[in-house]
C-alpha cells in the first residue's frame, strides 16, 4: 500500500546552506547525494511525497536530474526560493504537481512553505518548512525542514501520532 510524505527546505546545490545551517556535509555534491540517498531509503515508487518548498537552487537540467532520481509522486508548494522560476518551470523540472498556494490535507492538515498565523481556536495544524533550524513552540505548527528530520521525508503517520500525542499530553 502507498503511503505520503512530507518534507521541506532540501536547497539543492546550495553550498551556502550548509554553513547557514550547520549542515554536515563537505559540500553541496555531498549533501544532494546523502538527501537523494535518504529519500529513496523511505519513499517508495508508489508514495506521495509532499515537498513544502525551497526544493533546488541548480539549473532545469540538474533539478530535472535530481527529481528524477526521488521516488515517489512528487507535489511541490512553491517555497520563498522556488517563485521566481515560476509553476512551468517546476513542472518542467519534473514535479507532478505545483502549487503556488497552501493547501489542506485530510481536512486538517494545513500544508504551506512559510508558518502560517494560527491561534489555539483554529482547527488546523500547520505543516511547514521556511524556518528551518527553529520550531514554533506549541500543538499548532509542525516543522517539516530537513534539519530535523535527518535531511529524510516523514510520513504522514509519524506527523499525526506526534501531534496526536501532544495533542493528548
Amino acid at each position: 500500500m502507498s503511503k505520503v510524505y512530507f518534507t521541506s527546505d532540501h536547497h539543492f546545490g546550495h553550498k551556502l546552506i550548509i554553513d547557514f545551517e550547520s549542515r554536515p556535509f563537505g559540500d553541496a555534491d555531498e549533501m544532494d547525494k546523502v538527501m537523494i540517498s535518504n529519500w529513496n531509503a523511505v519513499v517508495g515508487k508508489e508514495d506521495t511525497v509532499f515537498h513544502l518548498g525551497d526544493f533546488s537552487f541548480r539549473n532545469q537540467e540538474d533539478t530535472r536530474s535530481i527529481v528524477a532520481a526521488l521516488n515517489g509522486y512528487k507535489i511541490l508548494i512553491l517555497g520563498n526560493h522556488d517563485r521566481g522560476r515560476g509553476r512551468n518551470w517546476w513542472l518542467e523540472a519534473g514535479f507532478d504537481e505545483v502549487s503556488e498556494y497552501p493547501m489542506i490535507y485530510k481536512e486538517f492538515f494545513l500544508l504551506s512553505h512559510e508558518p502560517m498565523y494560527m491561534n489555539k481556536h483554529m482547527p488546523y495544524v500547520n505543516v511547514h518548512g521556511h524556518i528551518h533550524g527553529q520550531k514554533y513552540e506549541g500543538n499548532h505548527h509542525f516543522n517539516i525542514c530537513v534539519e530535523h528530520w535527518n535531511y529524510t521525508p516523514l510520513s504522514f503517520e509519524q506527523i499525526r501520532d506526534t501531534v496526536v500525542a501532544s495533542e493528548e499530553g
